[in-house]
């Protein structure tokens, strides 16, 4: 069993003043009974984040799972930094107590399940709403997204400014006389991929340099265009696939029509060489006209048109973005090398009164 938390210590470690234990009037000594307590939980934690990983694996459009039970010290973390706002919410009186943690603290398991392409999700939530019961849905979206689908399913939407997406269930199931509530978060493969560079780049327990935000703003805007390029190409493809299915099955129709006609030709009651004259005049006929019908092809290279004027849009305002970028870093480089002269001559002038 772990120690208990020293306090010097831990609020070193996490940042905090000490007055917002005062403030707030936590008590250290319930902080360690929650520590305690928790790390005594933690294994039947994880073989109940390992349950519901284990389902989310059986769904064939989840690409990867992964699960984790928070760390017990990230836990009391948490608390510190939540109780104002919590006495904001239940009045002032209110504490986390050894009762009410796991409660109040709705992440202490947490899913996270990985698809590939955009249009996925939908059928990922479905499967979630169908296996245990949702107490709460967040659609996390960066600021300009296209959130039409969420609005229609009556999602709230929290638009983030840092351009982190993902959508988050709150889910609760018994699996003995105990209610357990667990976090499901449902993303792509590129919205993982920029959220995890997001917070290796992200400087901790303090403010981004401006500079750095936006960098990773610029990077977010080539990530969510990959992310609907590569959605996109899954859908060309299935579109493709269907319309050489259609032209294969249209052809085979064709050319049993022809045999038909053909063999109606050789039953007539005409001479044999006018019979061959009508069948080479239809054997060049179709080889002339031997052609794939586009008729019905017309939706999908609209489509096809329309992405490509699409992807040149987004390129010319990626391109200015990073421009825009490039200009602010530069001017910040500029502004930076201005202030270390000043600052040199400063020192420069003082060295020699």
């Amino acid at each position: 069993m772990m120690g208990k938390l020293i306090k010097e210590e831990f609020l070193k470690e996490y940042h905090f003043d000490e007055k917002i234990l005062d403030e707030n009037k936590i008590s250290w000594e319930v902080l360690n009974n929650i520590y305690s307590d928790f790390v005594e939980r933690r294994n039947t934690l994880t073989t109940q984040a390992d349950f519901i990983a284990n389902m989310l694996r059986a769904n064939n459009q989840i690409h990867t799972v992964r699960s984790r039970v928070k760390d017990p010290e990230h836990l009391i973390a948490k608390i510190i930094r939540k109780t104002p706002q919590r006495k904001e919410k239940h009045g002032e009186d209110f504490q986390f107590t050894l009762e009410n943690y796991e409660h109040e603290i709705t992440d202490l398991i947490g899913i996270r399940a990985i698809h590939i392409f955009k249009q996925e999700w939908e059928m990922i939530h479905q499967f979630i709403l169908e296996n245990w019961n949702v107490l709460e849905v967040t659609a996390n979206v960066r600021e300009g997204d296209d959130s039409k689908r969420f609005d229609e399913l009556n999602i709230p939407i929290d638009a983030r400014n840092n351009g982190y997406r993902s959508v988050h269930y709150l889910i609760e199931f018994n699996p003995t006389n105990k209610r357990v509530v667990a976090e499901i978060q449902v993303r792509t493969i590129f919205e993982e991929g920029y959220g995890e560079i997001d917070h290796q780049l992200s400087y901790p327990h303090g403010q981004v340099p401006e500079v750095l935000a936006l960098n990773l703003l610029l990077f977010n805007r080539i990530i969510g265009s990959a992310d609907e390029m590569a959605s996109f190409i899954n859908i060309l493809k299935k579109s493709w696939a269907d319309m050489e299915g259609k032209y294969e099955a249209e052809i085979k129709n064709k050319n049993f029509e022809i045999e038909q006609l053909k063999s109606k030709i050789n039953k007539a009651d005409i001479k044999s060489d006018e019979k061959k004259s009508i069948i080479s005049s239809l054997d060049e006929f179709i080889s002339k006209n031997n052609t794939y019908d586009l008729s019905g092809s017309s939706n999908f290279f609209k489509i096809y048109h329309n992405s490509i004027v699409d992807v040149k849009k987004a390129e010319k305002n990626l391109q200015t973005l990073i421009d825009s970028v490039a200009f602010e870093n530069s001017s910040n480089i500029l502004r930076m090398d201005s202030n270390q002269k000043k600052r040199n001559i400063k020192e420069s002038d003082d060295s020699k009164e």
